[in-house]
């Protein structure tokens, strides 16, 4: 005996199995207006390594994780529409990718890392803009000292 597919037909499961779960369009764009800004990262790497989620874009140094979450597989509430078959299927799907999300914030976020997450429909250039900012002052933190009161060394 098969097992019914979770997809309604042949058509819609060879679309669904065609997914990319890195490089996709709008995180190459996101990417590429990155590296126009010469900012350089790491992709799809793990930010914590005994962590099994991986970030789009990694900043090891300044401990900056930027996610670029597709609309329907992370629920945009703009853009995201259910389904019209397998409904219980997919809300459960949806919902548990939401709520990793948020997991996978909340643990970067307790190990000292930026999280920034935007949605495949932004654009991207101004999705670079922001990452430049956030791991410019990220950097300009971690060059000044961490005590005021130490002051710069008088070296004779």
């Amino acid at each position: 005996m098969k097992v019914p597919s979770w997809a309604a037909t042949p058509a819609a499961r060879k679309v669904m199995q065609g997914n990319r779960s890195r490089d996709t369009k709008p995180e190459l764009a996101v990417r590429r207006a990155v590296h126009a800004l010469g900012l350089r990262y790491r992709v799809a790497e793990r930010p914590i390594l005994e962590l099994r989620r991986r970030a789009d874009l990694v900043f090891r140094r300044v401990k900056v994780a930027v996610f670029v979450d597709g609309c329907f597989w992370h629920g945009c509430p703009e853009h995201y529409r259910e389904p019209g078959s397998h409904v219980d299927y997919w809300r459960l799907k949806i919902d548990t990718n939401r709520a990793r999300d948020l997991e996978t914030t909340e643990l970067l976020s307790v190990a000292g890392w930026t999280v920034l997450r935007f949605w495949a429909h932004e654009d991207p250039v101004l999705v670079a803009a922001q990452i430049r900012s956030v791991v410019g002052q990220r950097r300009s933190a971690l060059a000044k000292p961490s005590d005021p009161q130490l002051g710069t060394p008088i070296v004779p």
